[in-house]
Parts: C-alpha cells; sequence; structure tokens
C-alpha cells in the first residue's frame, strides 16, 4: 500500500494541494491517451459529451484507472477508508489555446455534504505555467469564498463561475506536473488555469474522489462508482463499461448524462498525440 506519510497529510490539511505525486508508468499514460484519440474520432457532439462527463462509463481503461492504488491508497489517507468516484473526466487544452478556468471553489457548485472530497488531477502530457497547468491558491479551502457567474468567452467552466475575491499573482502556486504524475486537490480550494501559450497540448485525467459518508445535498439521488471499503447507500451503482467506447455504453452514457457540474466541453486532442 502506498499510503501518505504524516507529513504529507499535515501538509494537505495546510495547504490544500499535494504533488508531484507518481502514479502512473509510460505504458499505462499511452493507454488513457489513446482514449482521447479514439474519443476524438468520434461526431462533435458525442466528442463534447464523454470527454468531460464520467468518460470512465464508456472505457474499460479509464474505468480501471479509477481502482488504481497508487491514486487510492494516497487518496484513503484523506477521504477514510470508503471511496467511491463520483466522476471524472478529460480537461484539456490544445496547442495555443485561449481557453483557460477562473479562479473557483468546486464545492460551490457540486451539492455534496461534508467536504471529505479530493480531485485527482493526472498529468496525461506535461503541465506547466506556458501550457496552462492548474494553479492553487494553497490555503484557501479553510473557507468558503462568494462567486459570481461571468459567462465569459473562452472560460473553459460553464457559466464561468468565479470567485468574487481578486487573486494576486503572488498568492497562486503553479501545479507542475510530468506526464504520469498526479496532484491532489480539496474541493473547496480556489483554483484555476491559465491559456495554452505553448505549441504542446495539456491533457489531464481528472477524478472526484468521495468519502464514504459523503451524500448528495437536498434529497435528490445521484450515481457513483465504489472504488474501495464499504457502500453505505448514499449513491446508486454505476454500470461498468465493456469495452473502448462500445456503442451500447455510448448510448447508456447519452441517456443518463448531461453536462459536467463545472465544465463546458473543449476540443479533443489530436489523434496524433
Amino acid at each position: 500500500m502506498i499510503a501518505l506519510s504524516a507529513p504529507d497529510r499535515a501538509a494537505f490539511d495546510e495547504r490544500g494541494v499535494l504533488f508531484p505525486l507518481p502514479v502512473l508508468a509510460p505504458p499505462e499514460v499511452a493507454a488513457a491517451l489513446g482514449v482521447v484519440a479514439r474519443i476524438g474520432a468520434e461526431s462533435p457532439d458525442v466528442r463534447k459529451r464523454l470527454l468531460l462527463h464520467k468518460t470512465h462509463l464508456v472505457s474499460r481503461t479509464l474505468w480501471d484507472l479509477l481502482f488504481h492504488p497508487a491514486i487510492v491508497d494516497r487518496v484513503e489517507g484523506l477521504v477514510g477508508p470508503d471511496v467511491r468516484v463520483w466522476g471524472a473526466g478529460f480537461f484539456a487544452k490544445e496547442a495555443r489555446s485561449s481557453d483557460y478556468v477562473s479562479w473557483h471553489q468546486d464545492a460551490h457548485y457540486w451539492g455534496l455534504e461534508p467536504d471529505d472530497i479530493v480531485t485527482a488531477w493526472v498529468a496525461l502530457t506535461d503541465s506547466s505555467p506556458d501550457n496552462g497547468c492548474m494553479r492553487v491558491v494553497a490555503g484557501s479551502h479553510r473557507s468558503p469564498l462568494p462567486h459570481v457567474d461571468t459567462f465569459a468567452a473562452d472560460n473553459m467552466l460553464s457559466r464561468g463561475q468565479e470567485i468574487a475575491v481578486k487573486v494576486e499573482a503572488g498568492q497562486a502556486t503553479d501545479v507542475v506536473l510530468k506526464p504520469g504524475e498526479m496532484s491532489l486537490h480539496h474541493v473547496r480550494i480556489a483554483h484555476g488555469s491559465e491559456p495554452n501559450r505553448s505549441d504542446r497540448p495539456r491533457i489531464g485525467f481528472v477524478i472526484r474522489y468521495i468519502g464514504g459518508h459523503v451524500r448528495p445535498t437536498g434529497g435528490r439521488r445521484d450515481k457513483a462508482v465504489l472504488v474501495r471499503g464499504t457502500d453505505r447507500g448514499f449513491f446508486d451503482p454505476e454500470t461498468p463499461p465493456t469495452g473502448e467506447l462500445d456503442p451500447a455504453d455510448v448510448a447508456r452514457h447519452a441517456a443518463s448524462h448531461g453536462a459536467s457540474p463545472n465544465a463546458k466541453p473543449v476540443p479533443p486532442a489530436p489523434a496524433s498525440m
């Protein structure tokens, strides 16, 4: 078991983010990028829907990644022994893309409580300041911040969600990752990203892990994948995919799932990546 060390746990509690953590071997990175390429060959409407929202429901490769011991062992140290995946998908920026993500806190929009929720951001390409890596305000997870909807052009979030607090340049930390590395960040940390000003794509597979005691708010039912521990009955189970973009899985995904709770679709990476 690859458990978090006591210093790592203390650092996460203090800063709300932990990186870089090695998790995937090169063949595993290549397999995940192969999924991106296959999705890129789909029609625009299907491609848009699949990239961001619960992509693991149409790909056995991605489904298996949810259970990866190098990821889940560490997540367990932050959310407890009962671990579910509430969502997963790709955040991709093409080379020279003007797309960006405004500063926001996921907890403001997701409708889950309590906030024992951690996002694993798994890099499939390098993620650095010049190609628009994620940035965080360390320590901002300690309290909620007011938000506004801007509907700004090129904002990758569906409503241009943005904290109503100015973030100074010196407050931001660049979450720099190499392919196969991941970061873990708290659901309430303020985070965002700049446009990709490089000639390289930036692709990350993002997995939303929740503790077994976390439940939807407002009495609604939702679905999630139990990846470790005991099912406490707060979510309905998801149906595993049978392979890679099997037509039945794609049709089930289309019938069951709409847009991501935070993001609007972005173009896929070229198939050559």
